[in-house]
């Protein structure tokens, strides 16, 4: 897998480093003016500069591309798994865990969807293209599910 991050230069917050556990490899270029650019390939960073910038510059913005791509790699992506417990969490949060869905997983199908359900499964499939957005998109999944599985508790009662 292949993450980059680019950046121009100027104001850049400072994170703290990640421990660097592979090797740098900063490559100068004279058609690059003023971008500075990084990604991984293989068990290497690669870092890209412009040839023109001093070696203090260069020390400089491979740290902070270091930094960049550790943040980045740091967003990982939920399993279906952890997306399962994820959904439990949530139902318990703010269904009072009504909403119990069986399975909630990722799927790569959904090209004109952003998810779907079906009650009578209790199963969840949100779209590959959610990987990554904030909590509430799966809150917004279990919701659904929960709404539904209300409407069918409610559905089933005798009327007094």
């Amino acid at each position: 897998m292949r993450s980059a991050v680019s950046h121009q230069p100027g104001a850049a917050a400072r994170a703290p480093r990640a421990p660097v556990a592979s090797a740098v490899e900063v490559r100068r270029s004279t058609r690059r003016r003023k971008s500075v650019s990084a990604y991984r390939e293989g068990g290497r960073t690669i870092v890209l500069i412009p040839a023109r910038m001093s070696e203090a510059e260069e020390r400089r913005w491979v740290g902070v591309m270091l930094d960049k791509l550790a943040a980045q790699e740091s967003k990982r992506v939920l399993g279906d798994t952890e997306l399962t417990e994820r959904a439990e969490r949530l139902s318990a949060q703010y269904f009072d865990g009504r909403a119990r869905p069986a399975s909630v997983r990722w799927v790569t199908n959904q090209n004109t969807r952003w998810g779907s359900c079906t009650p009578a499964e209790g199963s969840i499939r949100l779209s590959h293209r959610l990987q990554g957005m904030p909590e509430y998109v799966v809150a917004e999944a279990v919701s659904v599910q929960g709404k539904l599985a209300n409407d069918r508790l409610w559905s089933s009662r005798s009327p007094l």
